[in-house]
């Protein structure tokens, strides 16, 4: 993605939740599919078994980092407290207060 549709999509992200969260969706899956064919041709190219771990090892941090650093969770977060603000005046009303 160019720097000028990443700057688009992050615009419109924000004024748009479901956008957001579609959008790291996307991010993720293609750094995803991108580490895994890496992960892939290093494995292939594996002599031995230490090698072996030492790749698996190393594409299970890069797989996890990866995971960590998207904020899907905290977009749908977003989503549900933008979704409920429209009923947090009516909550507020029924709360009894003594």
């Amino acid at each position: 993605m160019s720097n000028a549709n990443h700057i688009q999509h992050t615009g419109a992200a924000l004024s748009n939740p479901y956008l957001a969260i579609a959008t790291a969706y996307g991010d993720y899956t293609k750094k995803s599919f991108e580490d895994t064919k890496l992960f892939v041709e290093k494995l292939c190219g594996a002599k031995s078994l230490e090698n072996v771990i030492e790749v698996q090892t190393e594409f299970a941090k890069t797989a996890y980092e990866t995971f960590e650093s998207q904020a899907i969770g905290t977009l749908y977060g977003d989503l549900a407290k933008q979704s409920y603000k429209p009923f947090g005046g009516f909550a507020a009303k029924m709360t009894p207060t003594n």
